[in-house]
């Protein structure tokens, strides 16, 4: 095929790369010039041109002598020129749905993917503990490694890194999943569906969730957790199940060992019609606590309780719970289990530690949608708590007005900070939201336009014994940046308020 690509944006480039790679002839046009790109994405540009892919940057009206089929990003405007062009042209069109099939033609392992609207990422990483802990050769691709998980595939692919692994554990954002929408998993798992970017979707959760249900059409094993009951309930009625503990419905705390007791003993936790919980989970300090009960693939029952050691804290203990349920679904045994749990240090930017700054203790976390944040915020509940806060605007525009009366529920002071870092800009407006929304709240309420100066002023109006919560999806769009403009901050601020 001569293929033209038209859009260099989140969708284009992995397209137009993978293209190039399976043999195709592939240029790839954008109205901006190459330096109208973030420098990350200049150097992926950068990348694909050595590798063959002829870039048409800065160009409206692209020619199309030559090509016969056309990839048009989903983002691409029908009143651009560029559409208009490609749609009177009547070429082949090459869709996400083919794109999806010819990532899978280069996968020749089995695959675990993992979707969701929060917990995607720890969950993908203790996974791959798991199997590592198991001996398993695994290839990870998750937004750690880079934001946009799509590209991490393709670039594994054209590494022949699936050729060197025994089992690829993915994280399938909805970006990724609208990509690769026709991977075939071995084991998939539907975390949760919270409201989350609605503005790429017109605004309709409908269409949100039909995307993140791919993963229950595809999947031979699939797991999904209790929240998401009645969204799976007719696409897949042998989903398995797993839960907190203290999310079950009727929940009575002064019961919970008999919870625990049911599901080992073989006695069925209803949840719904016809559904059942195959998984509880319960924290402990220093440990989890897990029961099971669920039928493989096979038919064979496989059902018992296990504590495990485990050092984490707040999600971490619900995402456990869904990384043994898959785990278990493949076929891993109850010890290995264990001791990948054991073995899960956790990862940065997820309440992370960095340190002690004027006797303040100080945690980061890229927690942006009401769940993850309540949270992290409940683990910290009892202390004096000041929050550092992101630009919570990305791309993605995002309601403000519930988190800030959460976290001023929570917050003695609230730092706002305006710094965007997908568009490179101080932009006040989200941070001023997040203030106005406390309005009931008695915290002290401080705006600063980058997040160095906001780390100063979280110093400036915290005291000896405080904590600092830092907050925000900033994190993940360049996580040692930010981390490096927090600490600077913290020490500046140090240095001015002994």
């Amino acid at each position: 095929m001569n293929v033209i690509v038209v859009g260099a944006g989140n969708a284009g480039r992995p397209v137009a790369r993978l293209l190039n790679y399976a043999g195709h002839t592939v240029k790839i046009t954008d109205p901006k010039n190459i330096e109208d790109f973030h420098m990350d994405v200049q150097k992926t540009l950068r990348l694909m041109e050595s590798e063959g892919v002829e870039l048409d940057l800065g160009v409206f009206e692209p020619n199309l002598d030559g090509i016969d089929t056309v990839y048009l990003s989903p983002t691409v405007p029908e009143n651009a020129p560029a559409y208009k062009i490609v749609k009177e042209a009547n070429l082949n069109v090459f869709s996400n749905d083919d794109f999806g099939r010819l990532a899978d033609s280069f996968i020749d392992i089995d695959i675990i993917g993992i979707t969701g609207s929060v917990g995607k990422t720890s969950t993908t990483h203790m996974v791959t503990e798991i199997f590592r802990t198991a001996g398993y050769q695994v290839w990870i691709c998750s937004s750690m490694t880079q934001n946009l998980v799509s590209e991490v595939i393709v670039d594994g692919i054209i590494k022949g890194i699936p050729e060197k692994s025994d089992i690829a554990v993915l994280e399938l954002p909805h970006g990724t999943a609208g990509l690769m929408a026709e991977l075939k998993l071995k084991v998939g798992a539907l975390l949760n569906i919270y409201e989350e970017h609605l503005s790429e979707f017109g605004g309709s959760m409908e269409r949100y969730t039909q995307r993140k249900m791919f993963i229950a059409k595809n999947s031979e094993n699939f797991i999904t957790s209790i929240h998401c009951k009645d969204t799976v309930k007719e696409a897949r009625p042998d989903a398995i199940f797993y839960a907190m503990v203290k999310d079950l419905p009727g929940y009575d705390p002064s019961k919970k060992s008999e919870y625990f007791d049911k599901v080992a003993n073989f006695e069925e936790i209803a949840i719904g019609e016809g559904q059942v919980c195959n998984f509880i989970g319960d924290s402990v300090k220093g440990a989890i606590d897990i029961a099971y009960k669920f039928r493989n693939k096979s038919n064979e029952l496989k059902k018992g309780s296990f504590q495990s050691e485990f050092h984490m804290m707040s999600y971490y203990y619900e995402n456990a719970v869904a990384a043994t349920a898959i785990s278990m679904a493949y076929g891993l045994p109850v010890e290995i289990i264990k001791q990948g749990l054991a073995n899960f240090k956790g990862l940065s930017v997820h309440m992370e530690y960095i340190g002690d700054y004027n006797g303040r203790e100080v945690y980061i976390d890229a927690s942006y949608l009401i769940e993850g944040i309540t949270a992290a915020l409940d683990f910290l509940g009892d202390r004096s708590l000041v929050l550092l806060l992101d630009n919570f605007d990305t791309s993605t525009y995002r309601d403000k007005k519930e988190t800030g009366k959460l976290m001023g529920k929570y917050a003695d002071v609230m730092v706002a900070t305006g710094f965007n870092e997908v568009y490179q800009r101080v932009d006040l407006e989200p941070a001023q939201e997040l203030l106005d929304a406390a309005v009931d709240s008695d915290a002290v309420k401080v705006i600063a336009g980058t997040m160095e100066e906001g780390a100063e002023l979280a110093i400036k109006y915290s005291k000896t014994g405080d904590t600092i919560l830092h907050l925000g999806p900033q994190l993940m769009q360049d996580p040692e940046g930010i981390m490096e403009k927090i600490v600077n901050g913290l020490e500046e601020g140090c240095k001015k308020y002994q």
